[in-house]
């Protein structure tokens, strides 16, 4: 690593948010002016920094020196200090005030600024008030200056350190040293392991409980970012040794201290004493008690006559099947009632029967669904209301709490809940708790789909507890038979290969492309994008979905972001000439839940507007627009092409699905099935016959450690 003593020339651009900073320096050494750029604490001109990095070229703005480390010296000229102070650094000093104060105390004008800054008012201009505002400003950024330096002293970047000190203030530097591990737990993005690496710079024994603790929590957290609900005791003990690099024995004492002190959640009745970070076991308990309270709880429909269908089937001018007779059936006589079938089985249909059925009898209905997408979907094919969960329940962004629960339930008679195969414990316990006991709810999905990003499987679970009514739907209806979407959906759930040959006499919807190595793949992928399906199927290409089961490797979702990019997107000025990594048109998706700018994991929108004035990109959602300070820009990523889970509860003109053996570990059926079912129009499957079998075949998806299907089975005592 590189060390350079340069003096500041000019500030070319700076991100107050995370301290991204370009700026000109001239190296002291050769008395020659060079760019640098870094996440540094604040600079100004004049100053002369001591930095630590290396020389990269830059394809655009060709060479420049990446910072890693910086330590700020004030400067000792005359002409440098005039042009520190007057750089806006300090709130109180333009200029001209700057120019007057050096003429009057010349080099020694810091001096005087941070051990004397009285004798300032023999300076004409500064009076009483201005001496306090120059004295505070001094103090706050030689506080921060100092704090920062400190923090990077201890192995921790600038950008880092930044967060650090920002979270903590004036205590940050006591923070770390007496629990670094407490950055795991505060501070977005930080983990165990970067917290560790500090703690080794502070000699932090390895057995101190203090790691070991933080260890246990941070696999716990881990563990519940895979879909698990719980770590079992054992396995756990025998994961924080190999990480901590310890005896199994003092992890085992730290974690029955945890779960003693309540921090975890030990639960010894079941066999493998399964640990959960507590939130987690109060819904996964939570939910269980409250299906009993609700099933359990007092009829409240009036006696249903036969005529109630006949009215329902005039009103939407259909005939029900046998099979949605039942679970509208199902939907009137039980207190909570599930119901699951693919692509093609009328789940839509019998919501529509449900609400109607409710209504003529007078009942207050609800409709609700997991994601903006999924809701808008329902109440477009429904035709009644249908909100997000967050929203029905009233979620406030300032408190982090949804306002509606057991104290203050939802005013209904019926809810009906879509897309259930996407609803993490947590969220569903939220929701549980909000539901009045004598109400009625109705859970609709697709089993057979990936479980939820969050933790849990939770309509799986519903349904393999057997507590209550569950009508599984299997037959495609007429309109549904012709679509090799909807057939080859219903094969490979059922472990058979798809149909590759059309042999409806219409224009195919589902097409295979044979190709034996990524590079294949990706060019056709291009030319699909391109040309082949606008023209030969009138689906544009921002309407065409790219899902692939990885994120690295050719056929990953960051390489071909960035090869479909340039193809539906081309090259702009704007943005990109600071290396910026979005465009105006450029199709996004938010990467994490922001309750505050009410967008959520797996939104897709388009970029609308990009500002490098203001710091703020702006994207669409639907009608809604969210603005982005550039520094918040890691919530979103570029959505050409995402994986198959974050599909999920998402409906697209086209999806192009890559498939070979390259994905072997990835590939399951219900990965393959969901991909497949995204598709409204077209599904193109680009890659191997073998690797497609190969994930038909595999049924054996990786398990959650989850125990609501065991609760709910104590419960309701079915054996």
């Amino acid at each position: 690593m590189l060390e350079i003593e340069a003096q500041v020339e000019k500030i070319t651009f700076r991100n107050e948010e995370n301290n991204y900073t370009v700026a000109k320096l001239r190296a002291k050494e050769k008395n020659s002016l060079f760019t640098a750029v870094g996440y540094i604490p604040a600079i100004s001109p004049g100053e002369v920094l001591r930095i630590k990095g290396y020389w990269k070229t830059h394809k655009i703005y060709g060479e420049q020196f990446h910072i890693v480390f910086c330590e700020h010296s004030t400067p000792s000229n005359e002409e440098a200090i005039e042009k520190y102070l007057g750089s806006g650094l300090i709130k109180g000093i333009g200029p001209e005030i700057a120019k007057r104060i050096v003429e009057r105390f010349g080099k020694g004008t810091i001096k005087i600024i941070s051990e004397s800054p009285e004798l300032l008012k023999e300076v004409p201009g500064i009076g009483e008030k201005r001496i306090e505002m120059i004295k505070g400003a001094w103090e706050r950024s030689s506080e921060e200056r100092e704090i920062l330096l400190s923090l990077q002293g201890l192995g921790i970047s600038p950008n880092l350190a930044l967060k650090i000190y920002r979270q903590y203030g004036k205590d940050a530097i006591t923070t770390v040293k007496n629990n670094p591990f407490r950055l795991a737990e505060d501070i977005y993005g930080v983990g165990f392991l970067t917290a560790d690496k500090i703690s080794k710079k502070l000699n932090i024994e390895r057995d101190s409980p203090l790691r070991i603790e933080a260890c246990i929590h941070y696999i716990l957290r881990k563990a519940s970012e895979e879909g698990h609900v719980y770590c079992p005791f054992e396995q756990l003990v025998k994961e924080a040794s190999h990480l901590l690099g310890i005896e199994e024995p003092k992890v085992r004492d730290a974690l029955v201290r945890l779960g003693e002190s309540g921090s975890v959640v030990i639960d010894s009745s079941f066999e493998d004493k399964p640990v959960y970070i507590k939130a987690l076991y109060m819904a996964e308990k939570g939910i269980s008690e409250k299906m009993k309270k609700i099933a359990s709880s007092r009829w409240q429909l009036d006696l249903l006559r036969e005529s109630v269908y006949d009215h329902i089937q005039k009103k939407l001018g259909i005939r029900f099947t046998e099979a949605q007779l039942q679970a509208i059936k199902a939907a009137l006589e039980n207190k909570v009632a599930l119901i699951t079938g693919g692509p093609g089985t009328g789940k839509t249909t019998i919501i529509k029967g449900i609400v109607e059925a409710y209504l003529r009898l007078g009942k207050r209905v609800l409709l609700c669904a997991p994601t903006g997408r999924a809701a808008k979907k329902l109440e477009e094919s429904t035709t009644y209301p249908a909100q997000t969960i967050h929203r029905l329940l009233e979620y406030n962004p300032q408190t982090k709490s949804f306002r509606r629960n057991e104290r203050y339930p939802l005013q209904c008679d019926l809810i009906v809940v879509d897309e259930s195969s996407m609803i993490d414990i947590v969220l569903m316990y939220q929701l549980m708790k909000a539901i009045p006991e004598d109400a009625t709810v109705v859970f609709v999905g697709d089993c057979d789909q990936l479980p939820s990003v969050g933790p849990g499987a939770v309509f799986k679970d519903l349904i393999e507890s057997n507590f209550t009514c569950c009508v599984r739907l299997k037959e495609i209806f007429r309109q549904s038979k012709e679509s090799l979407i909807v057939i080859n959906a219903h094969r490979i759930n059922s472990g058979f290969m798809p149909i590759f040959e059309n042999r409806t006499g219409k224009k195919a919807d589902f097409l295979f492309y044979n190709r034996d190595n990524p590079d294949a793949v990706v060019k056709t992928i291009v030319q699909l994008v391109k040309s082949h399906i606008p023209s030969e199927y009138g689906i544009e290409p921002e309407e065409i979905q790219v899902l692939t089961p990885m994120y690295k490797g050719e056929m990953g979702v960051a390489n071909l972001n960035s090869v479909l990019k340039d193809v539906i997107n081309p090259r702009r000025d704007e943005g990109e000439k600071k290396g910026f990594s979005f465009r105006v048109g450029d199709k996004v998706i938010q990467m994490r839940n922001n309750y505050e700018k009410e967008v959520f994991n797996g939104d897709i929108g388009r970029v609308t507007e990009i500002n490098p004035q203001l710091e703020e990109l702006k994207v669409a959602y639907d009608t809604r627009e969210v603005s982005y300070y550039f520094s918040e820009l890691d919530e979103i990523t570029l959505a050409y092409a995402i994986s198959i889970h974050k599909s999920q509860g998402s409906e697209y003109e086209a999806v192009i699905v890559p498939i070979m053996t390259h994905h072997y570990v990835l590939l399951q059926r219900n990965l393959i099935y969901t991909a497949l079912t995204r598709a409204k129009r077209l599904a193109v499957f680009i890659g191997t016959k073998k690797a497609l079998a190969i994930g038909i075949k595999n049924n054996k998806p990786k398990n959650r450690y989850t125990l609501l299907a065991e609760r709910l089975k104590k419960e309701f005592s079915i054996p």
